[in-house]
């Protein structure tokens, strides 16, 4: 590689395929709107922000030599983010997102993560190559972790020495992943970035609030996390002690990618020296910016 990473950005990169009315929709709706086709995946849409802070991201995903692949991987190189630490698979197709929105928010949404699970513990090849670290020199720095990678692999990286050393942020890739992250809860592993859904899912209960969620992820094992709630309070959990903000209150046009966006920008702030405080209210103002479409899709 010619350039040094800031931070790897491990999880899925693939196309997001995404449908937009701006009517109410419901199951069965037919309504005009616009569909677009752009670079996307939860560690895709977390290196995209980095680099909108100023920092510089290598990926680690699976990604296939088809066309598809060979547009996606341009498409990240010419948006700042080291590309030589993918995976490129000869028999495993690029994978894709899709999701429909309306005026009332995300109404569905497919992940065909499926080549990313496929490729399995082959894209973490850098980690012990050489090319970003080795087993007896392993990488210490910033790692954004997203929960598209299978269960068994993410284990294995809640325990391996070659991650050891790292900083690591973990978030699910939704809430139907959102237990995937529970090796990491077991292990005290790393900075956990859930919504209230996902908290609830990981410890098997329902919460009302934010502060209510992190306090029940730090008792049961996790070392730190944040806990978001859409337009409700947002609460960073620390062994010694929580904090609680109130996002901006800002009309919505957009959701798919806001989670990533507000995980980014706190990593990007928090590696700044930001303090608790400051670093979490840059996150949630710039999760607001998002989802009120002031910055670009």
């Amino acid at each position: 590689m010619t350039r040094e990473p800031d931070i790897l950005c491990i999880g899925s990169v693939l196309w997001d395929v995404i449908g937009r009315s701006a009517s109410a929709m419901r199951q069965g709706s037919d309504v005009p709107g616009r569909i677009t086709r752009l670079p996307g995946g939860v560690a895709m849409n977390i290196a995209m922000t980095l680099v909108r802070f100023g920092l510089t991201p290598a990926l680690l995903t699976a990604v296939g030599r088809d066309g598809e692949g060979d547009e996606l991987i341009a498409a990240c190189t010419a948006r700042g983010m080291i590309t030589d630490t993918v995976y490129r698979s000869d028999d495993l197709p690029t994978d894709v997102y899709m999701a429909v929105e309306g005026a009332n928010g995300l109404i569905a949404a497919i992940a065909d993560a499926h080549s990313l699970e496929a490729a399995g513990a082959k894209i973490l090849a850098p980690l012990s190559d050489g090319r970003l670290a080795t087993p007896q020199a392993p990488f210490g720095g910033l790692v954004a972790l997203d929960g598209n990678l299978t269960l068994t692999l993410l284990s294995e990286i809640a325990r391996s020495p070659l991650l050891a050393q790292a900083d690591l942020r973990v978030a699910p890739a939704s809430p139907g992943k959102a237990e995937r992250l529970t090796p990491f809860v077991q292990a005290g592993r790393g900075t956990l970035y859930v919504n209230l859904e996902e908290a609830g899912l990981l410890c098997q209960t329902d919460f009302d609030n934010s502060r209510d969620a992190a306090a029940g992820l730090l008792k049961r094992g996790a070392a730190r996390v944040l806990v978001t709630d859409g337009g409700s309070d947002a609460t960073e959990g620390r062994r010694d002690g929580l904090l609680t903000q109130t996002p901006p209150q800002v009309l919505v046009t957009r959701v798919t990618g806001a989670g990533d966006t507000f995980m980014a920008a706190h990593i990007a702030a928090d590696a700044g020296g930001a303090p608790p405080e400051d670093a979490l209210n840059k996150a949630l103002l710039a999760a607001a910016t998002y989802v009120s479409g002031e910055t670009a899709l």
